[in-house]
């Protein structure tokens, strides 16, 4: 073989081996980003079934999802109930007589019900109109309890998470309790259950945790992001949140490199589709809160990131 034959054949080695290292290199940060990515099941997994309900907990479950995300409200007797609105919906919900259900005819707020009370309604039971692949269960099933779902998670096969929203608005104080009591109500549940370790506390009120970082220190923040474009460092920092969720569509690359610099998690709502996932994704989320768990674990492990 010539020197130049040589030389070239010793420059094609070093191609080969470079491009072996980079697949290499490629696929073991494909592997890695695959586990970082948190999925986590919004309110269950509301794509597919009714929201918030035990039912959304099981199959978010079953499906695989590394974290359940809820919202939590309180009764008048201070029972922490698992529902988006402190206001039952006139659209979903519906008010037991015997065996009938019947529509609501005024506005039902859960902190005017006790839990008796809240047992009277269901809001599973009309499907969702936004979500027609939601399977209910025929005569709809009770508001779920906290602590109904913190023992879902405490009988799983394998670790669960929880990401649990508190349910109030700074100016209608008449429709949760102060948020101190909210959080020690909150806190107190999850210390019952040994599931603090494993939960979050979120919250677009942002008083709530700023109280949490006070009195249950020990329970993780994620501060929820309503403005469009705020300082997402500086909102996390002054509450002394570890993790920002913020709207998908209020971020870009910059943010979450400087979100990433300043050591926060970053986990976007409510982020639904395959072209959505390829997008936030690509900006190097650390978590997705999606409607439809199965669908995103499903294209994680169909591009390589999921096992």
């Amino acid at each position: 073989m010539s020197g130049r034959a040589r030389g070239a054949a010793a420059v094609g080695l070093i191609a080969a081996s470079f491009l072996a290292a980079a697949a290499a290199t490629a696929d073991a940060r494909n592997r890695t980003h695959g586990r970082a990515i948190e999925v986590q099941g919004h309110r269950g997994a509301r794509a597919r079934r009714a929201e918030n309900t035990l039912s959304a907990f099981r199959y978010a479950i079953s499906v695989g999802v590394d974290t359940l995300e809820l919202d939590v409200a309180v009764t008048r007797d201070d029972k922490l109930v698992v529902t988006h609105d402190l206001v039952l919906s006139r659209t979903l919900c519906r008010r037991r007589a015997g065996k009938r259900l019947v529509k609501l005819a005024r506005d039902v707020a859960v902190r005017s019900l006790t839990r008796a009370e809240l047992d009277r309604y269901t809001c599973s039971a009309v499907p969702n109109p936004r979500f027609p692949a939601q399977k209910l269960r025929p005569g709809g099933e009770p508001i779920a309890s906290l602590e109904q779902v913190l023992e879902l998670a405490r009988r799983a096969r394998r670790p669960l998470r929880l990401n649990i929203e508190t349910k109030c608005v700074p100016d209608r104080r008449d429709l949760s309790p102060p948020p101190a009591r909210f959080v020690k109500l909150v806190a107190g549940a999850l210390a019952k259950a040994g599931l603090t370790a494993r939960a979050t506390l979120q919250s677009f009120d942002h008083r709530v945790l700023a109280v949490a970082r006070r009195v249950a220190p020990e329970l993780a923040r994620v501060v929820l992001v309503a403005e469009s474009r705020p300082d997402y460092v500086a909102v996390a920092r002054a509450v002394g949140a570890r993790v920002v969720s913020p709207n998908q569509h209020w971020i870009d690359a910059r943010d979450v490199k400087a979100m990433h610099a300043a050591g926060l998690r970053v986990v976007p709502w409510t982020v639904n589709g395959a072209r959505a996932w390829r997008r936030v994704i690509a900006l190097g989320v650390d978590g997705i809160i999606s409607d439809d768990p199965a669908g995103l674990l499903r294209y994680l492990r169909r591009h390589g990131q999921r096992r």
